[in-house]
């Protein structure tokens, strides 16, 4: 029988059909086919002693580690592949060594094996997912930060750890609610799980070594060790590698040039970085984000950065020019950093209005202004996109949830061979994480400012867009975030409040991405035939594991290091300078402490950006109309507006340069090697990017602990310093404006 030959997750509705009335051999997905096997062993065991030991200590391992590489420069992100990778000989150990005796629970009936046989693939996936709790950054930790570096403000530990736990646990719910749609639906297929069932597979498949050639074994041992090698230059002899702008070392004296050429500062225009971290740090591997979504995010990435903001800078809008053109922080109407400290009441934390009016408005670099503005188009856009081209597909999986005709053969080997979970087993989670998110609000003298209604708005926004972000992003590998309409719809209702706009955003933000991220692990056990309640069972407590070491992690940093998250005050060559969490701050401030109704309301300066919200609605539409007036240019049913409008969605904290560096290799690898080497880029792709990923993981870890830990920074000399030597390009360009460092015109 033939299969449906799409892609990209982008499918008529005939295709849906097809699917009711036909039993699918395999997946609908190209991609798919050809990476993920179509076959399943029920009677492997799957939860057993070997999973829990070494799927808690790499959960717990690398909580630790992603929370103190995070405050870095260019924050080290260490996967689940790199625990993937190293548990496989330690459990390999443990089966030839360990006795196979049971050991029974002292008053239960319970008994277990310390080696119940032959290390098997299921327990790896599940060991796995143990880690992938502990490869997802808690957001709520920033809330901790910004308290603590920024605000320079005590926060109770208890309220610190609730907040961690309880912002992290809420996704279950809406993962339970969605997983019909988001799972089982064939053509939900989650391109960045291909990575690692391509690796599970060159981990744990027979291959023959082909002719002249390698097995997908040898080829990851060989990029892991060529990665490990290399990233010691960048990493530690030679840091300016990470962001190499060549039109700044000619023009040294131009500002105009520097703004241009700045890969960390500027536009960017012909800067690379010769290190995997810049490729992969904010954006995530782009050997796993399908070619289509590459290009979408190539021409919003353009548009903006090349036709929007240069136009507006140059135009002097908003007065851009007393202003970096690309800066996250907030400034005075002189140009100078905003003195916070001015306009806020140290004593209750709220926001001084007479202090504001005497002292100045808060203004933004243009960069800065239009990334809210974008962001404004893309939740309005998600939601225009997923009903359009996407709603009737809904309303097909909502009618066959009823009858259990829908899904590919994946689906229907789950089925046949496992239990669900049962609903109420999320619905109970969600109910007791709920109350507790409004104790830890509410209770502790209030210090996180949110009333118990804020809670539950922030948990109805999760529940009301985790569908269509999820449809997204499942077919895209891209999630638009829901930062910015948390922030905004707070920042009216509740002005003037600081903390209330972080936990607010943070809760509404993150159980919908939380919950995302369950659904992403369920789809990895769906195509790997893990049962469902093993998975639940292991992503519940790694969660509560992983956010307890994060909490742990961070609150001993920010403790112990001198000056952290503030690059001024650090040495030379330390990398302690907290990129995500200064973004995080200085949006306190804006939408918290100034509140969206002086900055995007009738009191403040860019009240123009809501229009914003009219493109993002309208624009898929317009795609939509094209589809119909050409519906043989098959091409035009691949612009996904959502992605094109989140071009620059990562900016800032990423920079020009890590955008730039991301599509030269993901447009080389899903465009020039996907189509004139197809068979190496089905045996080696995924396996290439999980190698790249750990070699730079263990030589992060092994240089910090080794050297750095101890302030050996490497040799001091000009490519020492975690800079693209673009002074310049942060200048302003307007006359008269005086600046630290910058000539004045």
């Amino acid at each position: 029988m033939e299969s449906v030959p799409e892609t990209n997750g982008i499918h008529d509705n005939n295709d849906v059909k097809k699917l009711e009335t036909e039993e699918v051999n395999d997946s609908p997905i190209e991609q798919v086919r050809l990476t993920v096997p179509i076959t399943d062993d029920p009677t492997l065991p799957c939860l057993t002693f070997r999973t829990w030991f070494l799927g808690i200590i790499s959960c717990a391992l690398l909580a630790f580690l992603n929370q103190f590489f995070v405050f870095r420069q260019n924050p080290i992100y260490i996967s689940s592949v790199a625990a993937q990778i190293v548990v496989l000989p330690v459990a390999k150990l443990m089966a030839a060594y360990l006795p196979n005796k049971l050991i029974r629970v002292p008053g239960t009936k319970w008994s277990f094996s310390l080696n119940p046989g032959p290390f098997n693939l299921k327990e790896h996936v599940l060991i796995t997912i143990f880690a992938n709790a502990g490869s997802n950054n808690v957001y709520a930790v920033n809330i901790i930060t910004i308290v603590k570096a920024f605000y320079y403000r005590d926060i109770h530990p208890v309220a610190a750890l609730l907040l961690t736990q309880t912002t992290q646990m809420l996704g279950y719910g809406w993962a339970g609610v969605f997983r019909k749609y988001l799972v089982d639906s064939p053509y939900m297929w989650w391109p960045v799980n291909l990575v690692q069932v391509s690796l599970f597979r060159a981990l744990h498949e027979d291959e023959k070594r082909p002719k002249r050639g390698l097995t997908r074994l040898q080829f990851f041992v060989v990029v892991l060790v060529s990665s490990f090698a290399y990233y010691i230059i960048p990493n530690y002899l030679f840091q300016s590698i990470t962001a190499l702008s060549f039109i700044c070392w000619i023009y040294k004296d131009s500002i105009t040039a520097q703004q241009i050429g700045s890969g960390l500062h500027g536009l960017g225009i012909g800067s690379f970085g010769f290190d995997w971290s810049t490729i992969s740090s904010f954006l995530g591997s782009p050997l796993a984000t399908p070619g289509f979504a590459v290009m979408n995010l190539l021409a919003g990435f353009i548009i903006i950065l090349y036709v929007i903001i240069p136009t507006a800078y140059w135009t002097n809008a908003y007065g851009a020019k007393r202003f970096p053109i690309f800066s996250p922080h907030v400034f005075n109407s002189m140009g100078q950093p905003y003195d916070v400290s001015l306009i806020i009441n140290q004593t209750n934390f709220s926001f001084i209005e007479d202090a504001y009016n005497g002292y100045s408005k808060v203004n933004l670099s243009i960069f800065f202004v239009y990334t809210y503005g974008l962001s404004f188009a893309l939740l309005a856009a998600t939601l225009s996109h997923v009903a359009i081209f996407h709603g009737r597909s809904i309303w097909q999986q909502t009618k066959a949830a009823f009858t259990d005709k829908y899904g590919d053969v994946h689906t229907r080997i789950m089925k046949k061979n496992y239990e669900v979970v049962p609903q109420w087993w999320f619905y109970t989670i969600l109910i007791v994480v709920v109350g507790l998110a409004i104790f830890a609000c509410e209770g502790f003298g209030g210090q996180l400012q949110l009333p118990y209604w804020g809670v539950l708005l922030a948990v109805s926004l999760a529940f009301f867009f985790t569908l269509p972000i999820g449809i997204i992003q499942a077919t895209t590998n891209q999630q638009p975030g829901l930062n910015v309409i948390t922030e905004l719809i707070i920042g009216y209702l509740y002005p003037g409040k600081p903390l209330a706009n972080v936990a607010f955003k943070t809760y509404g933000y993150i159980s919908m991405s939380q919950a995302l991220m369950f659904v992403s692990d369920f789809k990895l056990g769906h195509y790997m035939k893990i049962p469902p309640k093993s998975m639940f069972l292991v992503q519940l407590v790694g969660t509560i594991i992983a956010s307890s070491t994060y909490f742990g992690t961070a609150w001993w940093l920010l403790t112990s290091i001198e000056n952290i998250c503030h690059p001024d005050k650090l040495p030379d060559g330390s990398p302690w300078t907290c990129p995500g969490d200064d973004v995080f701050y200085n949006a306190s401030i804006i939408w918290g402490l100034v509140g969206p109704l002086r900055m995007f309301g009738r009191l403040g300066l860019y009240a123009k950006m809501n229009y914003f919200f009219l493109v993002g609605l309208v624009g898929p539409m317009i795609v939509w109309i094209f589809t119909r007036i050409f519906p043989k240019q098959k091409w035009i049913r691949l612009i996904n507006f959502p992605v094109i409008i989140g071009g620059t969605g990562a900016m800032p904290p990423a920079r020009a340069v890590n955008y730039i560096s991301w599509f030269t290799v993901g447009i080389f690898f899903n465009f020039v090697v996907y189509k004139r080497y197809k068979k190496w880029w089905a045996r080696h792709n995924y396996v290439l990017s999980a190698g790249l990923d750990a070699g730079v993981a263990f030589l992060a870890i092994l240089c910090y602990f080794s050297l750095q830990i101890s302030d050996i920074n490497g040799p001091t000399w000009w490519g020492l310093e975690l800079s693209d030597h673009c002074p310049l390009a942060t200048c302003p360009t307007a006359p008269g404006i005086v600046v630290d460092g910058c000539p004045v015109l």
